[in-house]
């Protein structure tokens, strides 16, 4: 008989609803082994998964929902609702709601604009509700490239790439604030964002930066430990043991000197923990 692997044993298996927090990088499997998706269904509960779906920060919003909608249905979740919000005031849908305080397991939000995300979901009750769902356990929170954006509170609305760490390099603004204490970067190695993360986090530097490749997940159990999920890396900038920098002596687009960074790179099955600042290697087989 042949012996099914770990992650195909999941599949026919779920194991019992375990909520969690995914960030994605961006471009995940949404073809072949699904992985990161597989997991977040998973995590979500499985065949008993309720899922609501936000398309929101899409331009084309209706096109995204309906195509993680036909991924989740596949997978056999149970109910799956998308949240087609397109102005501040469709947050105050009734139906939503009553289904996040009912029985809704996960939220999904796609990728796009995180600042569109913002602006439609920032200091509304909706988003309210899903928060503190997610920090509590209740349900399953992801969100992949504009989505992951938006989980820190000082977020990363934009900026450049490939260039040296400088002032001017990133622009930033406020996000949902899911997980406060990370700023989050996405499409991180496929688009050369060390700097501009660099550059996030020694105006933040309390938070921990948060780099992540595409295809590739930091989730986050009970809020402190996170795991790294796919076939990239989660670059970790910490800046608590930094000694010195000169951001306060040259100009907004000259180059910054950072002294005693620390920088870890995690790739799957790596893990973190975002209080004690320690990382874990992935089992041996």
């Amino acid at each position: 008989m042949q012996q099914l692997t770990s992650q195909a044993l999941e599949q026919v298996i779920p194991p019992p609803t375990q909520t969690s927090i995914l960030i994605i990088g961006g471009a995940e499997d949404k073809v072949h082994g699904r992985e990161i998706l597989q997991t977040f269904f998973n995590r979500a509960g499985g065949v008993k998964a309720e899922l609501a779906i936000i398309p929101s920060a899409s331009r084309e919003p209706a096109l995204q929902g309906e195509r993680y909608q036909k991924i989740f249905e596949e997978m056999g979740a149970k109910e799956i609702r998308i949240f087609d919000i397109r102005e501040r005031h469709h947050c105050e849908n009734a139906e939503w709601h009553s289904f996040l305080e009912s029985s809704c397991t996960g939220v999904f939000m796609t990728g796009g604009d995180q600042l569109r995300l913002y602006s439609l979901l920032a200091d509304t009750p909706l988003m309210s509700k899903i928060r503190v769902a997610a920090r509590e356990g209740k349900i399953a929170l992801a969100g992949t490239s504009a989505g992951a954006a938006v989980m820190s509170h000082h977020m990363i609305a934009g900026g450049g790439s490939g260039e040296c760490p400088n002032r001017s390099l990133v622009d930033m603004a406020t996000g949902l604030d899911i997980i406060p204490e990370l700023i989050v970067d996405q499409h991180f190695h496929n688009r050369n964002r060390l700097g501009r993360l660099i550059s996030a986090i020694i105006s933040h530097p309390e938070c921990l930066g948060l780099g992540i490749d595409e295809d590739t997940c930091a989730m986050f159990e009970a809020q402190e430990r996170l795991k790294v999920i796919g076939k990239g890396t989660v670059t970790i900038i910490d800046a608590t043991e930094m000694c010195y920098t000169n951001a306060s002596k040259v100009g907004a687009a000259d180059p910054l000197s950072l002294f005693n960074l620390r920088i870890h790179i995690l790739s799957h099955g790596d893990q973190y923990n975002i209080r004690t600042r320690v990382p874990t290697a992935a089992p041996s087989l």
